[in-house]
Parts: C-alpha cells; sequence; structure tokens
C-alpha cells in the first residue's frame, strides 16, 4: 500500500476525547479524514455519546465485532475496503442502524449503499443539527424493536399490525389489504423509519424476479394510501423518497 493510501492514524487527544465520552450510546465512527473524524467526535461526544473510531474498512469490522455498538456513521470512501461492502458486511450480524455520511451524491450511490444494508443516508456537507436528528431517530427506532419487544405486533402512530393474526388496524379500526399489499406494509412497518429501495421492497413483495419493476410499487404504495391515510394526498406515513424507494415515517 502506497504512503497516501495509509489508513490515518487516531491521535491521543483523539482517543482521550473517546474515552472521555462514556454516558450515552455507544457509536462506531468510520472515518478516515482527520478534519472530519475529529468534528463528528465533538458534535457526538458533546452530546454525551461513547465513541469508537475506525480509519478503515478492516478496523470497522475489528471494532464492530469487538464493541457491538448501537450505531454506526459510517464514510464510504475508506482507504482499503470500499464502504458499500463495510455496510454489507456488518449488516451479515449486525442490527444496529447504519447511517452513511458521504460526499457521493448520485442517486445510485445512495440506492447502491441502502440496498447493501444501509439505514439511511445523508451527504457532505451536512447541518449537524440535521445530522443528531437523525441519529436520534434510529436510536429509539433501535429501542422499540429491541429485547422485550412483541415482534408479532407493531405500532407506529395510528397504524398496527398483528403479523401473527394478519392483521392490520388504523386508529382501532380493522382495514382490509390484498395479500400484495399486505406484505408490502408488512415489509414497511417492519423497517418502520428506514429508506426502502425499490429493489428491497420488490425483492420482499414479489421475489427477486421482479426487482426491476419499479411501477408495482408506485401502484400499491398508492393502494395503501388511500387505505391507510387520512389524507392521500398528503401521505403522513407513507413517504416517497424521489428516485430511491420509500419510507413508513416512524417519528
Amino acid at each position: 500500500m502506497s504512503a497516501q493510501a495509509q489508513p490515518a492514524r487516531v491521535t491521543p487527544l483523539e482517543t482521550a476525547h473517546a474515552e472521555a465520552s462514556s454516558r450515552g450510546p455507544l457509536l462506531l465512527l468510520v472515518e478516515d479524514e482527520p478534519p472530519m473524524r475529529k468534528l463528528l467526535q465533538a458534535v457526538f461526544g458533546d452530546q454525551g455519546y461513547r465513541i469508537v473510531l475506525a480509519t478503515s474498512g478492516a478496523e470497522a469490522l475489528a471494532q464492530a465485532s469487538a464493541h457491538n455498538p448501537d450505531f454506526v456513521l459510517l464514510d464510504l470512501g475508506l482507504p482499503d475496503v470500499d464502504g458499500v461492502e463495510i455496510a454489507r458486511r456488518l449488516r451479515e450480524w449486525m442490527v444496529a442502524p447504519i447511517l452513511v455520511v458521504s460526499a457521493r451524491q448520485q442517486e445510485n450511490d445512495k440506492v447502491t449503499a441502502l440496498d447493501a444494508g444501509a439505514n439511511d443516508y445523508i451527504t457532505k456537507p451536512f447541518a449537524t443539527g440535521e445530522l443528531l436528528a437523525r441519529v436520534r431517530v434510529w436510536l429509539r427506532q433501535s429501542a422499540r424493536v429491541g429485547p422485550g419487544h412483541d415482534e408479532s405486533t407493531i405500532e407506529v402512530g395510528e397504524l398496527r399490525i398483528d403479523l401473527a393474526r394478519r392483521l392490520v388496524m388504523v386508529a382501532g379500526a380493522e382495514v382490509h389489504l390484498t395479500p400484495i399489499e399486505y406484505k408490502l406494509f408488512a415489509a414497511l412497518m417492519r423497517n418502520a423509519g428506514r429508506v426502502m429501495t425499490h429493489r428491497q421492497l420488490l425483492e420482499l413483495t414479489w421475489g427477486p424476479a421482479y426487482a426491476n419493476e419499479t411501477q408495482y410499487i408506485r401502484v400499491y404504495v398508492g393502494q395503501l394510501r388511500q387505505k391507510l391515510e387520512k389524507s392521500p394526498a398528503r401521505s403522513r406515513y407513507l413517504v416517497t423518497e424521489p428516485g430511491v424507494g420509500y419510507r413508513l415515517r416512524a417519528d
């Protein structure tokens, strides 16, 4: 590996800052650029997060295995392995939310990262307030589906799905869905708050052979809005992520 490709070294000051932050959720910060790493350390350290650092893909995998973090902030432009591959390998065993923080702004980059297992994606430069808010949303969502959660029943606002009995309720009233509508709604509810790409939803609902049939999703999301939303034209729950997919709003 050339000198230019060597992972950045974590300085003693950064390590001390990380060790001093010992109160809140454990955050794995995967970022090889020192200025951005220091900024994110300061932002999250000031909010009481505990921070574990990684400056390469190999280090990210090792730190995740050693510490089992509550949340992962992942840069894609790492010196050894592309961050998309890291997201894919983490998602093989880790349930903690992964938020990509990247300078890559192309729609395809976002879709690829989300398909690989990332829960969310924010581009650089970003507003720190928005970044913190997104992390809080995902930590709340993780808490709702953590140990002790009844996985057969999921509630988001006025929406409720009983997976064992295959019942859907809105504000306490039962709503009848077709089998396809039910499968699509169940996929969104199981991943409430997460951006689901067209490909993910198609494969979960119709199967891998339909991974490119995006028109199916538009039709059935429209039908779900008619049945589940008070105002289908101004959807409260079923949110379109243009060019990427859909998200069931959890906050």
